[in-house]
C-alpha cells in the first residue's frame, strides 16, 4: 500500500515538475520573441523617422507629374489586413479550446486576407507611374511598403507552418507557443502598416 502511494505521489510529482519545465520553456522563447519583435520596431522606427524628415525638407517632394497618391484601394487593403488580427485572434481561441477544425478555418481566413493585401499591394506598384530610383520619395515608398511586405509574406508562411503542425497528433497538448508568436507577428505588422498608411497615403 504504501509502496503503491509513494509511487503514485512521485509520478505527480514528475508530472508537476515536467510541466513547469514546459512552461518556462515557453516563457523563455516568448520573451525572446518579444526581444526580436522590439528588435524589429527599432528598424521600422528609423525608416519612419528618415521619412518624415526627408518629407518635411525636401522642396519637391512627390514626383514630377504625380500630386498624390490613390487612397481608396490601399484603404481596402489597409480594413482587410486590420481586420485579419481579429480573426487570428479568433483561431487562437478555438485552438485554446482544443477545436482543431476552427483553427484550422480561421487561420486560413487570416492567410487569405494576408495574400489579398500583397496581392493587392503588388497591383497598386505595378500601376504607379514611378520607379524606385526615380527620387527620394519613390525610394522610400517602395523600401518602406516592399520591407512591411516581406513581413506580412513571413507572417503568412509562419502561419502556415502553424496550420501544418496542427495535423500532427498532439501537436499543441504541451503548449501553445508556436501560434501565439505568429499572431503577435501578425498583430505587429498591422500596427506597423497603420502607421506607413497614414505617413504614405494621408499624408500627403
Amino acid at each position: 500500500m504504501d509502496s503503491s502511494l509513494t509511487s503514485e505521489k512521485l509520478d505527480h510529482l514528475e508530472h508537476h515538475l515536467s510541466q513547469e519545465h514546459e512552461h518556462d520553456e515557453q516563457a523563455n522563447s516568448m520573451f525572446g520573441f518579444i526581444v526580436f519583435l522590439l528588435s524589429e520596431s527599432i528598424i521600422f522606427l528609423s525608416f519612419f523617422a528618415g521619412y518624415i524628415i526627408y518629407k518635411t525638407t525636401t522642396v519637391d517632394w512627390l514626383p514630377t507629374g504625380v500630386s498624390g497618391l490613390e487612397i481608396k484601394e490601399p484603404a481596402i487593403n489597409t480594413v482587410i489586413l486590420v481586420s485579419s488580427s481579429f480573426v487570428i485572434y479568433v483561431a487562437e481561441q478555438f485552438l485554446e479550446r482544443h477545436k482543431l477544425w476552427g483553427f484550422r478555418l480561421f487561420l486560413l481566413v487570416t492567410m487569405a486576407m494576408g495574400t489579398y493585401f500583397l496581392v493587392g499591394q503588388g497591383i497598386e506598384w505595378h500601376g504607379l507611374k514611378f520607379g524606385f530610383t526615380s527620387g527620394v520619395f519613390e525610394g522610400m515608398f517602395y523600401l518602406l511598403t516592399g520591407f512591411h511586405g516581406l513581413h506580412v509574406f513571413t507572417g503568412i508562411l509562419l502561419q502556415g507552418i502553424m496550420l501544418g503542425r496542427s495535423f500532427i497528433p498532439g501537436n499543441y497538448d504541451t503548449g501553445h507557443f508556436g501560434i501565439m508568436a505568429t499572431s503577435l507577428f501578425w498583430h505587429f505588422v498591422d500596427v506597423i502598416w497603420i502607421i506607413l498608411f497614414v505617413l504614405l497615403y494621408l499624408w500627403q
